[in-house]
Protein backbone atom coordinates (compact mmCIF):
# COMPACT_ATOMS: atom_id res chain seq x y z
CA UNK A 1 0.00 0.00 0.00
CA UNK A 2 1.47 3.60 -0.74
CA UNK A 3 0.98 6.56 1.73
CA UNK A 4 1.99 9.39 2.62
CA UNK A 5 3.36 10.78 5.90
CA UNK A 6 2.75 14.59 6.45
CA UNK A 7 4.76 15.62 8.87
CA UNK A 8 3.57 19.14 11.15
CA UNK A 9 5.84 22.02 11.59
CA UNK A 10 9.18 20.92 10.32
CA UNK A 11 11.07 23.73 8.28
CA UNK A 12 8.84 26.19 8.83
CA UNK A 13 10.52 29.58 9.87
CA UNK A 14 13.74 28.18 11.21
CA UNK A 15 12.13 25.56 13.81
CA UNK A 16 12.44 21.81 13.77
CA UNK A 17 14.45 21.95 10.76
CA UNK A 18 15.21 17.78 9.61
CA UNK A 19 17.18 17.66 6.27
CA UNK A 20 15.18 15.57 3.74
CA UNK A 21 18.23 13.12 2.86
CA UNK A 22 18.20 11.95 6.79
CA UNK A 23 14.49 11.97 6.55
CA UNK A 24 14.50 9.44 4.07
CA UNK A 25 17.16 7.51 5.83
CA UNK A 26 15.01 7.62 9.15
CA UNK A 27 11.80 6.31 7.26
CA UNK A 28 14.10 3.45 5.71
CA UNK A 29 15.36 2.27 8.57
CA UNK A 30 12.23 2.19 10.23
CA UNK A 31 11.11 -0.44 7.28
CA UNK A 32 9.14 1.55 4.85
CA UNK A 33 9.72 1.06 1.42
CA UNK A 34 10.21 2.80 -2.08
CA UNK A 35 10.77 5.92 0.25
CA UNK A 36 10.28 9.63 -1.99
CA UNK A 37 10.65 12.96 0.00
CA UNK A 38 8.67 15.99 -1.50
CA UNK A 39 9.47 19.66 -1.13
CA UNK A 40 11.12 20.59 2.38
CA UNK A 41 7.67 20.65 4.64
CA UNK A 42 8.00 17.40 5.72
CA UNK A 43 5.79 15.17 2.82
CA UNK A 44 7.42 11.73 2.89
CA UNK A 45 5.71 8.91 0.59
CA UNK A 46 6.25 5.16 1.11
CA UNK A 47 5.02 1.79 0.50
CA UNK A 48 4.53 -0.38 3.55
CA UNK A 49 2.51 -3.25 4.70
CA UNK A 50 0.95 -4.51 7.51
CA UNK A 51 0.52 -1.70 9.93
CA UNK A 52 -2.74 0.31 9.89
CA UNK A 53 -2.20 4.13 9.75
CA UNK A 54 -2.02 4.42 13.30
CA UNK A 55 0.21 2.08 13.97
CA UNK A 56 2.23 3.54 11.12
CA UNK A 57 1.97 7.33 12.66
CA UNK A 58 3.06 5.83 15.83
CA UNK A 59 6.25 4.21 14.42
CA UNK A 60 7.21 7.20 12.53
CA UNK A 61 6.66 9.94 15.65
CA UNK A 62 8.85 7.83 17.42
CA UNK A 63 11.51 7.19 14.97
CA UNK A 64 11.87 10.56 14.26
CA UNK A 65 12.06 11.50 18.26
CA UNK A 66 14.68 9.25 18.01
CA UNK A 67 17.04 10.27 15.21
CA UNK A 68 16.32 13.96 15.36
CA UNK A 69 15.56 14.76 18.90
CA UNK A 70 12.23 16.54 17.70
CA UNK A 71 8.09 16.01 18.97
CA UNK A 72 6.74 15.96 15.34
CA UNK A 73 3.26 15.10 14.76
CA UNK A 74 2.89 12.77 11.66
CA UNK A 75 -0.72 12.06 9.94
CA UNK A 76 -0.53 8.67 7.46
CA UNK A 77 -2.70 8.97 4.73
CA UNK A 78 -3.20 6.30 2.12
CA UNK A 79 -3.30 6.70 -1.79
CA UNK A 80 -7.41 5.98 -1.73
CA UNK A 81 -7.60 8.54 1.36
CA UNK A 82 -5.68 11.54 -0.96
CA UNK A 83 -7.59 10.36 -3.98
CA UNK A 84 -10.51 11.54 -2.26
CA UNK A 85 -9.60 14.35 -1.22
CA UNK A 86 -8.31 15.49 -4.55
CA UNK A 87 -11.68 14.46 -6.44
CA UNK A 88 -13.44 16.88 -3.34
CA UNK A 89 -11.18 19.73 -4.65
CA UNK A 90 -12.26 22.14 -7.29
CA UNK A 91 -10.45 22.01 -10.54
CA UNK A 92 -10.48 25.94 -10.63
CA UNK A 93 -8.39 26.07 -7.13
CA UNK A 94 -5.70 27.24 -6.96
CA UNK A 95 -2.91 28.66 -5.29
CA UNK A 96 -1.77 31.36 -7.15
CA UNK A 97 -1.33 35.08 -7.32
CA UNK A 98 -5.02 35.41 -6.99
CA UNK A 99 -6.42 32.80 -5.46
CA UNK A 100 -5.29 31.26 -2.03
CA UNK A 101 -6.35 27.47 -1.89
CA UNK A 102 -5.52 25.23 1.12
CA UNK A 103 -5.79 21.23 2.25
CA UNK A 104 -5.83 20.81 6.12
CA UNK A 105 -5.25 17.33 6.71
CA UNK A 106 -6.68 16.46 9.88
CA UNK A 107 -5.69 14.37 12.73
CA UNK A 108 -7.97 10.94 13.28
CA UNK A 109 -9.64 12.02 16.58
CA UNK A 110 -11.10 15.00 14.85
CA UNK A 111 -11.86 13.87 11.47
CA UNK A 112 -15.75 14.25 11.33
CA UNK A 113 -18.12 16.86 9.71
CA UNK A 114 -18.77 18.93 12.83
CA UNK A 115 -15.12 19.81 12.98
CA UNK A 116 -16.51 22.86 10.78
CA UNK A 117 -18.81 24.17 13.63
CA UNK A 118 -15.00 25.17 15.34
CA UNK A 119 -14.05 27.40 12.50
CA UNK A 120 -15.26 30.95 11.61
CA UNK A 121 -16.32 30.97 8.38
CA UNK A 122 -17.17 34.16 6.21
CA UNK A 123 -19.59 33.29 3.90
CA UNK A 124 -18.94 35.73 1.42
CA UNK A 125 -15.33 35.36 1.87
CA UNK A 126 -14.14 31.60 2.44
CA UNK A 127 -15.42 28.79 0.39
CA UNK A 128 -15.11 25.70 3.10
CA UNK A 129 -15.99 22.39 2.66
CA UNK A 130 -15.38 19.46 4.86
CA UNK A 131 -14.20 15.62 2.80
CA UNK A 132 -12.84 12.80 4.85
CA UNK A 133 -9.18 13.29 6.34
CA UNK A 134 -9.78 17.05 5.20
CA UNK A 135 -10.81 20.65 5.62
CA UNK A 136 -10.90 22.66 1.96
CA UNK A 137 -10.42 26.13 2.07
CA UNK A 138 -9.98 28.63 -0.58
CA UNK A 139 -10.04 32.37 -0.86
CA UNK A 140 -9.17 35.36 -3.16
CA UNK A 141 -6.31 36.89 -2.31
CA UNK A 142 -7.85 40.03 -1.99
CA UNK A 143 -9.73 39.09 0.84
CA UNK A 144 -7.52 36.75 3.12
CA UNK A 145 -7.36 39.49 5.66
CA UNK A 146 -11.34 39.62 5.39
CA UNK A 147 -11.19 35.76 6.25
CA UNK A 148 -12.34 34.16 9.39
CA UNK A 149 -10.55 31.14 8.53
CA UNK A 150 -6.84 33.06 10.06
CA UNK A 151 -8.49 33.19 13.62
CA UNK A 152 -7.84 29.46 13.19
CA UNK A 153 -4.06 30.17 13.90
CA UNK A 154 -3.33 29.78 17.42
CA UNK A 155 -6.70 27.99 18.26
CA UNK A 156 -7.02 24.40 19.70
CA UNK A 157 -7.77 23.19 16.30
CA UNK A 158 -4.67 24.54 14.32
CA UNK A 159 -2.46 22.20 16.36
CA UNK A 160 -4.58 19.34 15.02
CA UNK A 161 -4.55 19.85 11.13
CA UNK A 162 -1.62 19.75 8.38
CA UNK A 163 -1.89 22.16 6.32
CA UNK A 164 -1.02 22.01 2.41
CA UNK A 165 -1.92 24.19 -0.44
CA UNK A 166 -4.34 22.39 -3.23
CA UNK A 167 -0.54 22.69 -5.54
CA UNK A 168 1.03 20.75 -3.23
CA UNK A 169 -1.42 18.55 -2.21
CA UNK A 170 -2.20 17.76 -6.30
CA UNK A 171 1.54 16.92 -6.64
CA UNK A 172 1.86 14.80 -3.64
CA UNK A 173 -1.51 12.29 -4.94
CA UNK A 174 0.35 12.56 -8.40
CA UNK A 175 3.60 11.01 -7.07
CA UNK A 176 1.50 8.71 -4.65
CA UNK A 177 -0.14 7.17 -7.96
CA UNK A 178 3.12 6.83 -10.11
CA UNK A 179 4.36 4.64 -6.84
CA UNK A 180 1.36 2.78 -6.95
CA UNK A 181 1.68 1.83 -10.87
Amino acid sequence: MVYIALLRGINVGGKNKIDMKLLKQTFEQAGMNDVVTYINTGNIIFSFKGKSKTELSCILEETIHYDFGLQIKVVVRSVDDVRGIINAIPETWKNDKDMKSDVMFLWDEIDDASVLKNLVIKPNVDTVKYVPGAILWSVDKKNVTKSGMSKIIGSKLYKQVTIRNVNTARKIYELMQAQNN
